[in-house]
């Protein structure tokens, strides 16, 4: 059995991804990390060769900017990415730039896909996911944050990215791929920036989800507003350890009241309901559990 992590990134440096504790959080993992660089105006490219770790293969993309509806082209760069996987591999491995895998989950991951590999009904690998916001102290824990998605899927290439590249569908139409779940959990940065920086990365992911009219229109301010949560809690766990050298060098500060819920009535009842049974009814799923 041999797995293949895959990813896809433009503009790290300048957006200021952790696109490289991504990567190394699953090294150990895999067997081959490629990594589809898109048309970059910065030292991406630089960045991810000074990992320099010789499962990683690099390769080009241009990233198709006509494609602005939902997010489109993240599904296509995706959709790339995962064909440059030979079938030598059995599983994938997709991690996003601003996801990081916890090394205690190493184990896990691999008897996961090691347990399945023989099962053909098996067509990915259900992470639960930790969602940090404004600082790597504070995570989300309403309804607004997904609770699950696939990471691994199997080396079918019958399975496809979906919309916005959060999943993964297959053949006929648009089937949810059945799954099973395992005991690994994905840590999701990508709300965890200076405001100024957030705002930044902000206003270069526009252009992939509106138009040069609707972006132009827009009136935004030079930095994010992170009161706009509607439920955090403090995270209380520890931080990959390809993470702590990033978290050490964090240069702001942001305070954040997590007694305050900002709920309309349905979802504050919903939102207790999954507090005290651990259930979240109604919940949007991209996957079939089996």
């Amino acid at each position: 059995m041999k797995i293949a992590g895959f990813t896809i990134i433009r503009n790290a440096v300048k957006n200021d991804y952790p696109i490289e504790e991504a990567i190394r959080s699953i090294l150990p993992v895999v067997d081959t990390m490629f990594v589809l660089i898109g048309d970059c105006e910065d030292e991406t490219e630089a960045l991810i060769a000074s990992i320099n770790d010789p499962k990683i293969q690099i390769h080009h993309s241009v990233w198709n900017k006509s494609l602005r509806s939902g997010g489109v082209v993240l599904a296509e760069e995706t959709n790339k990415a995962f064909q440059l996987i030979g079938p030598e591999y059995t599983w994938a491995f997709y991690i996003q730039a601003d996801e990081v895998v916890h090394e205690c989950y190493h184990s896990a991951i691999k008897e996961a896909c090691s347990k399945y590999e023989q099962n053909q009904r098996v067509q990915g690998l259900l992470f639960e996911y930790t969602h940090f916001y404004g600082t790597y102290d504070y995570v989300g824990d309403s309804r607004r944050w997904y609770k699950y998605e696939v990471r691994i899927i199997r080396n079918n290439k019958a399975i496809y990215s979906y919309k916005d590249a959060q999943g993964f569908r297959m053949p006929p139409g648009k089937t949810k791929i059945p799954v099973k779940k395992i005991p690994a959990q994905i840590y999701h940065y990508g709300w965890v920036k200076s405001p100024e920086q957030m705002m930044k990365k902000a206003k270069e992911s526009w252009q992939y989800w509106h138009s040069d009219e609707e972006i132009a229109a827009a009136k935004v301010a030079d930095t994010f507003d992170f009161s706009t949560y509607d439920s955090l809690e403090k995270f209380t766990g520890t931080h990959p350890q390809v993470m702590h050298t990033r978290i050490a060098e964090k240069n702001w500060k942001v305070e954040l009241d997590i007694s305050r819920k900002k709920f309309k009535v349905k979802d504050r009842m919903l939102y207790w309901l999954e507090k005290k049974t651990g259930l979240r009814l109604f919940d949007f799923k991209n996957y079939r559990i089996i």
